[in-house]
C-alpha cells in the first residue's frame, strides 16, 4: 500500500472514529428533552457523556487536521465549497461545550433550561450538517478547473443531502438511545424510556437510512464502482438496522449498541470506498474532468513520510487514552445518585 492510499484510509478511519463516537453522546443530547422529567434525571442524561464528549471531539480536529496536511487540494476544495456548512458546524460545538460548563454555574431552572436547550441544538445542528457533508461527497460540488467551487447554497442542499442529513440526524438518536441502555441502571424509569425511545428512533431511522441507500443506488450510483454486486451493501444496511430491532426487543442491550455503531460505521465506509473505487475524491457536477482525483489532491512524497511517523506516535497515543477513559467511567448511572456532578 502506497503512503497516499494509507493516508486517504487513515482519514476514513479518523471520520469513522468520530462519527462512531459523537454519535451517541449527540443523540443522547438530543433525546434529553423528551427523556428527562426531573433536575436529577436531567443531571443523570449528561453525567452518562459527561467524561467522554470532550474527548469524542478530539477526533473531528484530527481528521480535519490529517485531511489539511495529506491532501491540502481536497480540504481546501471541501472545506471552501461547504463553508457555510462548516462554520454552522464549529459554532454549534462551541455552544455545545459553553453549555456544559455554565449550565450549573447559576442555580435558576429558567438559566438551566436555557443552556439545556442550547446543548440540544448543539447537538442536532452538527448532527444533520454532517450527512449533508458526506452526502456532498458522495454527490460532488460544482469545482472549476482551477480547484475552487462555485455555486451557492442551493448547490449544497440538494435532496439527496437533506436525506443524508436526516439519516444521520435519526442514527445518532438511536446510536444515543443504545447508549443510555448501556450506561443507566436497569431498575430505573429512566431506562425503561430510554428503551422506548430506541424503539421508536430506530423505526424513524430505518426508513430515513433506506431511503439515503436507495437514492444513493438510483441517482448517484453509489454502488456501481465496487467491484462485487450492486445490490450486496443495500441487503448488508437492510439487515444491520433489522439486527438493531430485534436486539432491541428481546433486551440485548450491547448487541444494539454495537449494531447501531456498525451501522455508523458501514456508512462512513461505504461513502469513503465509494470515493476510493471511483478514483475521485471529490466529483464536479460542473464537468467531470474537473473532478479531484485522489492522486493530485495528496501531499508530496515527504509530507506524507513525516505524517506516517507522526501518525505513529500519537494515533496509538489518543486511543489509548480514550480507551482508558472509557473504562474508568464505565459504572452505570442513576438518577438518584447525584448523576456524577463533576462530569460537568
Amino acid at each position: 500500500m502506497d503512503l497516499v492510499t494509507l493516508w486517504f484510509w487513515l482519514v476514513a478511519l479518523t471520520f469513522t472514529l468520530y462519527f462512531f463516537l459523537e454519535g451517541f453522546d449527540f443523540g443522547v443530547d438530543m433525546l434529553r428533552p423528551s427523556l428527562a422529567r426531573n433536575e436529577a434525571e436531567e443531571k443523570a442524561l449528561t453525567g452518562t457523556i459527561g467524561p467522554f464528549w470532550d474527548g469524542n471531539e478530539v477526533w473531528v480536529i484530527l481528521a480535519a487536521g490529517v485531511m489539511f496536511s495529506t491532501f491540502p487540494i481536497w480540504y481546501g476544495a471541501v472545506f471552501s465549497g461547504l463553508y457555510p456548512v462548516f462554520i454552522a458546524i464549529l459554532l454549534a460545538l462551541l455552544l455545545r461545550g459553553v453549555s456544559f460548563e455554565f449550565r450549573n454555574q447559576v442555580d435558576h431552572q429558567r438559566w438551566r433550561s436555557f443552556w439545556d436547550w442550547m446543548s440540544f441544538s448543539g447537538s442536532v445542528l452538527p448532527a444533520f450538517l454532517w450527512g449533508v457533508v458526506m452526502a456532498k461527497l458522495i454527490e460532488g460540488l460544482p469545482v472549476n478547473a482551477d480547484a475552487k467551487v462555485e455555486g451557492g447554497l442551493a448547490d449544497i442542499f440538494t435532496p439527496f443531502a437533506l436525506v443524508g442529513g436526516a439519516a444521520t440526524t435519526l442514527l445518532f438518536v438511536l446510536h444515543g438511545a443504545n447508549f443510555l441502555l448501556l450506561r443507566l441502571h436497569t431498575d430505573s424509569e429512566l431506562y425503561t424510556r430510554a428503551r422506548r425511545a430506541a424503539l421508536r428512533w430506530g423505526a424513524l431511522a430505518t426508513v430515513a437510512i433506506l431511503a439515503f441507500v436507495i437514492m444513493g443506488y438510483v441517482t448517484e450510483g453509489l454502488f456501481e464502482s465496487f467491484g462485487v454486486l450492486p445490490w450486496v451493501f443495500p441487503v448488508a444496511a437492510f439487515l444491520t438496522l433489522a439486527s438493531i430491532w430485534l436486539a432491541l426487543s428481546t433486551k440485548r442491550d450491547t448487541l444494539a449498541f454495537t449494531m447501531s455503531g456498525l451501522t455508523i460505521v458501514f456508512a462512513t465506509v461505504t461513502v469513503f470506498i465509494a470515493l476510493f473505487t471511483r478514483g475521485e475524491v471529490l466529483p464536479s457536477t460542473l464537468d467531470a474532468a474537473n473532478s479531484l482525483t485522489l492522486e493530485d489532491s495528496a501531499s508530496q512524497g515527504y509530507t506524507l513520510e513525516l505524517m506516517t511517523w507522526v501518525g505513529g506516535i500519537f494515533l496509538p497515543l489518543i486511543i489509548g487514552y480514550q480507551v482508558w477513559n472509557y473504562h474508568v467511567f464505565r459504572e452505570r448511572v442513576r438518577p438518584d445518585e447525584g448523576a456524577l456532578d463533576h462530569a460537568y
